[in-house]
């Protein structure tokens, strides 16, 4: 099974989230209608701006923990390289 590790941002070069969970689409729509507790839903975090995909959900786990264990500037650094403008992917994950 995938696992998927993502960030979420309140607004370009804002509050970020790093995440990850089997259903991409089904946490993201959790995250955007305020269902997911905690973090993100105190603080807006609600747009998709980077997510890769891993084989496995222990990969992803692991992924996760490396992301979350780095330093800010490289998390921007991240999704800028894919996402210079800080879209929103949720269209892009719907499709």
């Amino acid at each position: 099974m995938a696992g998927y590790t993502y960030i979420l941002a309140n607004h370009p070069r804002g509050k970020i989230y790093v995440g990850v969970t089997n259903n991409l689409v089904r946490r993201i729509w959790e995250h955007r209608e305020g269902v997911a507790d905690g973090y993100t839903n105190g603080h807006g975090i609600k747009q998709l701006v980077h997510f890769e995909v891993h084989e496995t959900v222990p990969l992803a786990i692991q992924r996760e923990k490396n992301l979350k264990h780095w330093v800010r500037a490289w998390k921007v650094a991240l999704i800028e390289e894919h996402n210079p403008d800080w879209r929103d992917l949720w269209d892009d994950i719907v499709r």
